[in-house]
């Protein structure tokens, strides 16, 4: 007699699969109140966070970068907290810090931990290539361990635990550009562009109109944990997760995998990561579009947000105005599909 716990009778697998479509929907209706188009945005980023992944989200100002995740926050009841990266921003301000306390009835100091912003389910780090690498760092621990040390003390963070971070990508002054292992912790890269003229047009209306609507609670972070186990459960072929570790093997120059172009542009490319995120995002992705297995459409729905920060492009490709993007593109014609035009 098992407990259960190793396998989900089928049954069961199929009611959850059908609350956390039905969620989905809920959740993506409560953005919709708030964020006018930017379907793709919303999608990758809910990928992001229903598989436990940190997103970077790219754009350019006033695209309602720190509105959606605020928005995301309100919709799955989490503890949200923001900061606002600065060039004098210092680690302690993200982790905390240890103070001098006092007993009163003994007159005895002693060192209290204050919990810093980093101590919440959801963490907006705001522009955040405005801080030296040094405060960066201060998010690698937490990201990748789900903890942080302070005073040689280790603290865990409460699950989930997410980092959302935003960044302009047009501002060079007073920046300073993440460095690789950092940049590899995030899941995704989302990138923000303008609203099409008629989506524009409605925003407009909302923001210069009466009070917008609210945002009402649909999860709580015991569901979306939940959720996060379902997801893995998702199948994924060997055909399917082949066809991700390809591309990532061909993006890496001097791999034989790797194209000529990828030798001639790139410095280095995407890590082990990149093939895991693109197979895991691709459950998630599979299940909220309402199928069961993955498919390597799936994997290249997501190959730009998952590779385009993993990719660093050397003088050549800078010169000739060539972008990660671009390489994203000319992988996708390059690598085989498997079981097309065979």
């Amino acid at each position: 007699m098992t407990d259960g716990t190793p396998e989900l009778k089928e049954q069961e697998v199929g009611r959850q699969i059908e609350e956390m479509l039905a969620s989905q929907n809920r959740v993506t209706e409560e953005l919709r109140k708030v964020i006018v188009g930017q379907e793709e945005v919303i999608e990758q980023v809910l990928i992001a966070v229903y598989v436990g992944g940190h997103s970077l989200i790219t754009g350019l100002p006033g695209l309602a970068k720190t509105l959606l995740v605020r928005s995301i926050a309100g919709c799955l009841g989490l503890t949200f907290k923001r900061i606002q990266f600065t060039p004098d921003l210092m680690p302690a301000d993200i982790t905390g810090t240890e103070i001098i306390e006092e007993d009163r009835t003994t007159g005895k100091r002693h060192l209290e931990f204050v919990p810093g912003p980093i101590f919440s389910n959801l963490l907006l780090a705001d522009e955040i290539n405005r801080t030296p690498p040094k405060t960066q760092a201060a998010l690698l621990e937490a990201m990748h361990e789900k903890r942080v040390t302070v005073g040689g003390k280790t603290f865990a963070l409460e699950p989930p635990f997410f980092v959302l971070a935003t960044q302009n990508p047009i501002e060079l002054e007073g920046t300073y550009p993440l460095p690789e292992a950092q940049l590899d912790r995030f899941m995704l890269n989302v990138v923000i562009d303008y609203l099409n003229e008629e989506d524009e047009v409605e925003v407009v209306k909302r923001t210069t109109g009466k009070s917008s609507q609210e945002i009402e609670q649909v999860l709580s972070g015991e569901n979306l944990l939940r959720y996060q186990e379902l997801i893995r459960r998702i199948p994924a072929s060997d055909e399917v997760t082949r066809y991700a570790v390809s591309l990532a093997r061909a993006s890496r120059p001097g791999s034989p995998e790797a194209p000529e172009f990828v030798n001639d542009w790139l410095s280095y490319g995407a890590s082990l990561r990149a093939s895991q995120y693109m197979v895991l995002g691709g459950k998630a992705r599979a299940l909220m579009h309402s199928r069961y297995n993955v498919s390597c459409d799936d994997i290249r729905a997501l190959a730009k947000p998952v590779l385009r920060h993993r990719m660093l492009t050397n003088f050549h490709a800078e010169s000739e105005n060539v972008t990660t993007d671009d390489i994203v593109d000319r992988l996708l014609k390059e690598v085989p599909v498997p079981g097309v035009g065979l």
